[in-house]
């Protein structure tokens, strides 16, 4: 029966451990890496937001909408714009990117229902 020393021990169990240690701090910043949303679809959002005010511009710009009904429109947008700065710090997760996508295809709806009503005043 072979004996061990504290000496030969430390040389195999210390590497064990310090191995152990690295993938237990390793897995939490994989999972909550797994969770963000890439820089690409950080910029498809952001792009969606950028395009919702263009539309709003240029309905508003050929008449299509009322000035009112732009500013309550680019109001809303710009309550995107804003939401999207707060989650966007730290990556965007797959819910706030549904939320964040959610709203600006809300405000897209409106956008098309309010160019064919014709009544100068939203809703």
């Amino acid at each position: 029966m072979p004996q061990f020393t504290v000496k030969s021990l430390t040389r195999i169990v210390a590497p064990a451990l310090v191995a152990a240690l690295g993938l237990g701090a390793a897995m939490p910043a994989t999972a909550f890496a797994a969770d963000r949303h890439t820089p690409v679809r950080n910029a498809a959002i952001r792009t969606d937001i950028n395009d919702l005010n263009r539309d709003i511009d240029r309905a508003a710009a050929r008449r299509t909408i009322s000035a009112r009904e732009a500013a309550s429109l680019k109001r809303d947008a710009s309550q995107v714009r804003y939401l999207y700065g707060q989650y966007s710090r730290n990556g965007l997760t797959v819910a706030e990117t549904r939320t964040l996508q959610a709203r600006v295809d809300r405000i897209h709806i409106a956008l098309r229902a309010e160019r064919r009503d014709r009544d100068g005043h939203r809703g």
